[in-house]
């Protein structure tokens, strides 16, 4: 859709342009137009073509952006370059410096009307917003970006980054089944559509394999990063593809690829190294701690989170902080530090809540859960155990939700409450039945590859 200005507005500019160059209509229009035809159009009675207006823009000396809109072409220039200037302080770790940048060349773009650089700034504020954990804010900035977007008919394609950080927004607060049904939704949209974006499809393929992950839904989770592997070569984006190599790492690590896994999440680490985004550097490590402890490599394990810890701190990322610090109690409860676990996981508790990273707290009450039940305190231990089961049930994880239902009833069992336990059982065996089947409805269509 143009955004020129109606013909009275050009009109008008043209003739004051023309008289502060001391120019007639003749000198103006020849050779390529008639005076008769500039009187008509600065009467505003013609709605002139591109063409036209670039003839008379390089005949005024001005840039055919500048007759057309009446806005400087240095300014949109300089606020691209401004906006890029935000996207390196976001990627180089300062998310709160990079938040105000973005406000402040939204406020400039929403001034001039510059529909493209409003959603660059909003889809920023938005990837701010994931970062120090404010995820209620984000959503909202995702959302404008979309709105914006698509109120100047912008292509689904170009929709796909707010779509998609509207969904990682749902994640994070635990609504994995609005999440996946956004990024499902619009895979299916593409693909039926003929819309087959590269770059589209293997951030959309990427970001839908944590939420299919975490509700058991693993056949999925494959497919899904066959998909962003087979897309990959033709990605555009090599911030895409590390996030993709981290991404498939996960699913990679749940068929017993552990190599592979380790193989991916080295290829990720070394973009991002290239691409000097540290809080996705931060994420391989993590991934790569994570990859290690389900091996057993503790000592390794406790290494690369640690390091991802001290990268995300330094970057204020408050909730993926919070997150890998999780991660991180449960290697050192495996070790024999269960006192420093603890007291690791109650901190975490602190930064977390049921709209803010909920499965990362029922994370952390049942690692506490497992702690006390080791130190004997069966009450305490049941206390963490429940409190972790409303959260995952809120969030639908149901992999996750089947573990707990196993971990309470052998707890209910051994105090002599074997009815309650039963209960429990039954409750995880309903959540383990076909994983990923009894949630989700059809598989989305399937790119051409």
């Amino acid at each position: 859709m143009s955004d020129r200005d109606d013909p009275g507005t050009i009109g008008r500019r043209v003739q004051q342009l023309r008289a502060d160059r001391g120019m007639t209509q003749r000198q103006l229009a020849e050779p390529t137009y008639t005076p008769a035809y500039i009187s008509t159009l600065e009467a505003g009675r013609v709605r002139a073509s591109d063409d036209a207006l670039r003839y008379i823009a390089e005949r005024l000396g001005i840039a055919f952006e500048e007759l057309a809109t009446g806005r400087p072409a240095h300014l949109v220039t300089d606020l691209r370059l401004r906006l890029t200037e935000a996207q390196r302080t976001l990627a180089t770790g300062d998310a709160d410096t990079a938040a105000e940048q973005y406000a402040a060349l939204l406020a400039e773009a929403e001034a001039h009307g510059f529909v493209e650089e409003q959603a660059v700034a909003l889809l920023g504020l938005g990837e701010c917003g994931l970062d120090t954990g404010e995820l209620t804010e984000a959503r909202r900035h995702f959302e404008r970006a979309e709105r914006v977007l698509a109120e100047a008919d912008a292509p689904l394609p170009a929709r796909v980054p707010a779509l998609r950080g509207r969904a990682v927004s749902h994640y994070l607060a635990g609504e994995l089944r609005y999440a996946v049904y956004l990024l499902e939704s619009t895979l299916d949209e593409l693909n039926r559509g003929g819309l087959h974006d590269p770059d589209a499809l293997l951030l959309l393929y990427a970001g839908v394999i944590g939420p299919y992950m975490d509700m058991g839904a693993h056949a999925r989770a494959a497919q899904a990063a066959e998909y962003a592997l087979a897309l990959a070569p033709k990605a555009a984006d090599p911030a895409l593809v590390a996030r993709m190599h981290r991404s498939v790492a996960r699913t990679l690590l749940a068929e017993g690829r552990v190599a592979e896994a380790d193989a991916s999440l080295a290829k990720a680490a070394e973009l991002y190294r290239q691409l000097q985004i540290r809080t996705e550097l931060a994420n391989c490590h993590w991934m790569r701690g994570y990859v290690h402890a389900q091996n057993g490599d503790l000592e390794r394990a406790e290494a690369e989170l640690r390091e991802a810890r001290t990268m995300l701190t330094a970057r204020r990322a408050a909730l993926y902080t919070s997150q890998v610090a999780v991660e991180l109690a449960d290697v050192l409860h495996r070790r024999g530090r269960s006192d420093e676990a603890a007291a690791l996981l109650h901190e975490v508790l602190s930064d977390l809540s049921p709209e803010r990273g909920a499965l990362h707290s029922a994370a952390a009450h049942r690692l506490l859960g497992i702690i006390a039940e080791d130190a004997h305190d069966t009450e305490t231990a049941e206390e963490h155990y429940v409190r972790a089961l409303s959260l995952l049930e809120r969030a639908g994880a149901a992999g996750d939700l089947a573990d707990l239902c196993r971990l309470l009833g052998d707890l209910l069992r051994r105090t002599g409450r074997v009815e309650a336990a039963l209960d429990a059982y039954r409750t995880g065996l309903g959540h383990r039945t076909a994983p990923g089947t009894t949630t989700l409805g059809p598989a989305p269509a399937q790119p051409p590859l």
